[in-house]
């Protein structure tokens, strides 16, 4: 069996901390925060409808990534995986990623606008920092996306975007923040 390279270890030991560090503060804010009472309002539901779309719509955002990795396709997949060889031929799936490619922007920009009507419908408690942590990271995600895809953006300016927003240790940690925080106000 190969041993892991570098940066998937590297991927694994972040998720692994969060993971730990998220549990920890999970029981921490259980115990010190009231449980936080649902409302049975129009707009809540909305907004929790609009939540499950965010959902879905991180999930399609972060599948180009996986399969790209799974194809060993693009320069995220040679920094995690440098000496990985599909199974299969990634020229089967060039319609797919091509299609990923061309629409990821839109639907970042849409997941984005999604999960900030999620939480100012839902009211998510801003005094859990899951909540803000979330809101954050995702903005991030968002403007430093802008400034690849922005025309204008000065070379140097692109190229530390790409660097700041290609990457999974963002994803990880809304992933990671985003289910520790529902499971603490669903309880």
């Amino acid at each position: 069996m190969k041993p892991l390279s570098k940066g998937l270890k590297k991927i694994l030991g972040f998720t692994v901390l969060i993971t730990i560090i998220s549990i920890g503060y999970y029981f921490y804010a259980l115990l010190l925060y009231p449980p936080v009472e649902e409302r049975e309002t129009v707009l809540y539901k909305l907004g929790e409808g609009f939540g499950e779309i965010g959902l879905w719509l991180l999930l399609f955002i972060y599948s180009r990534t996986l399969i790209k990795l799974l194809l060993g396709k693009g320069a995220i997949s040679k920094r995690i995986l440098p000496e990985y060889s599909p199974p299969v031929d990634a020229r089967l799936f060039g319609g797919l990623i091509h299609f990923l490619d061309r629409t990821h922007v839109y639907f970042g920009i849409a997941t984005i606008a999604i999960i900030v009507l999620h939480i100012a419908l839902v009211g998510l408690p801003m005094h859990i920092l899951f909540f803000p942590a979330v809101l954050i990271l995702v903005i991030w995600q968002g403007v430093f996306g802008m400034f690849i895809s922005w025309r204008y953006s000065p070379k140097e300016l692109e190229k530390f975007a790409y660097l700041v927003h290609a990457q999974l240790f963002t994803g990880v940690m809304i992933g990671i923040f985003a289910y520790f925080g529902h499971i603490l106000i669903d309880d």
